[in-house]
């Protein structure tokens, strides 16, 4: 390089323009890169902290604070002391504190010394999982309400399930939208064995990133043109800004059964074309179906390779998984036991007033 060169500093002349759109947290971004920009401080330190403890400023002992901004959604500091400059911005709960130093040892110094003790522990994760209901009304139609569901984690209710379920569930509640491979998910197996508790569940691990709505008439939704369009294509909060939308339709037999073809009409042609047909392409919506109804009973178009996400046969606890999930051999059969006679015995409910759990339209919702 030529003696004559100009230096970097000397090729970027440090000019502010603003307008009505900047704010004055904007403006103090732009002068804490002055000095920086310049050379005279040219090592920088950064440092995020997703949530602050109360009443810590992360300011360093001794500095000057130069200048403070406070905007609807964040507050900014500029402050500065022997050989550094400090930015620190907080936003919510959390902060970023930004350090230029004569030094790298001492902006990773500052740095830590603004920040030490100075993390919250993680927010807790409520309880309450917000769900989506879907019904058409007399009066308006279409209708979409939503309620706070309770939802327990995958880590309390892991022992409800047989082994295998439990395996499988393992992956499913894992799952994030780059895991995505198929648009139906499909639970059956026998009443009273914890499939709906199992969609609560999902609903809450899966609450960053998927809306669970779930359709009270699900009969009507692919008999109803209009309504299976507006649940489809229509935008709502469960659609907005990415997220994707789990639509689940609980107890549809005659949907998904061998025989659905000649019994539901088009039902299950456009159950179909929303998993994985033009209903669904450029929308981020997944079904999920719960039913009584055994592998071997249900349409092969509807449990073909590609098409499901996860497919879950949801059992009884084996005889040792149910003794050991309710402490004692008293009433537990030598086949096992499902979720629902588990939960009576420990109530003390007798084994001979268990409700029968064959058939009934209301019966998978039963755990």
């Amino acid at each position: 390089m030529s003696a004559a060169a100009a230096q970097p500093q000397d090729t970027l002349p440090i000019r502010l323009n603003v307008d009505d759109s900047d704010s004055p947290s904007d403006v103090i971004d732009a002068l804490f890169l002055g000095r920086f920009a310049t050379g005279e401080q040219p090592y920088a330190h950064a440092h995020q902290i997703d949530r602050v403890k109360p009443g810590f400023e992360l300011l360093p002992t001794g500095s000057k604070v130069l200048r403070s901004a406070r905007d609807d959604d964040r507050r900014a500091v500029l402050a500065e002391g022997e050989g550094y400059t400090v930015l620190v911005s907080h936003w919510n709960r959390g902060a970023d504190v930004t350090v230029t130093a004569v030094s790298a040892e001492l902006a990773e110094r500052i740095v830590k010394e603004s920040t030490a003790e100075a993390a919250d522990d993680p927010e807790p994760q409520p309880e309450n999982v917000t769900m989506g209901f879907w019904y058409v009304s007399p009066r308006r139609g279409p209708h979409r309400t939503t309620r706070q569901i309770s939802a327990g984690t995958w880590e309390e209710i892991r022992p409800n399930y047989t082994a295998p379920v439990a395996s499988a569930m393992d992956r499913l509640m894992k799952v994030t939208p780059d895991d995505i491979s198929g648009r139906l998910l499909l639970l059956h197996g026998p009443p009273g064995t914890g499939k709906t508790s199992a969609l609560r569940t999902l609903a809450r691990s899966w609450r960053d990133w998927c809306q669970v709505d779930c359709v009270l008439d699900p009969e009507r939704l692919f008999n109803d043109v209009g309504y299976l369009m507006d649940i489809a294509i229509g935008e709502d909060d469960g659609t907005a800004k990415g997220r994707w939308r789990l639509l689940l339709l609980e107890d549809c037999d005659e949907l998904i059964r061998g025989e659905a073809k000649h019994t539901a009409g088009q039902a299950l042609s456009r159950l179909l074309n929303l998993t994985d047909g033009l209903l669904g392409q450029g929308r981020n919506v997944l079904v999920g179906v719960t039913t009584n109804e055994d592998l071997e009973r249900l349409h092969p178009a509807v449990v073909r390779p590609g098409r499901c996400l996860a497919r879950i046969e949801v059992g009884a606890l084996t005889r040792a998984e149910a003794v050991g999930w309710l402490g004692s051999e008293e009433g537990v059969g030598r086949g096992g036991s499902t979720l629902a006679e588990l939960f009576a015995l420990r109530r003390g409910v007798g084994p001979a007033a268990i409700p029968e759990q064959h058939g009934g339209s209301d019966a998978g919702l039963y755990l």
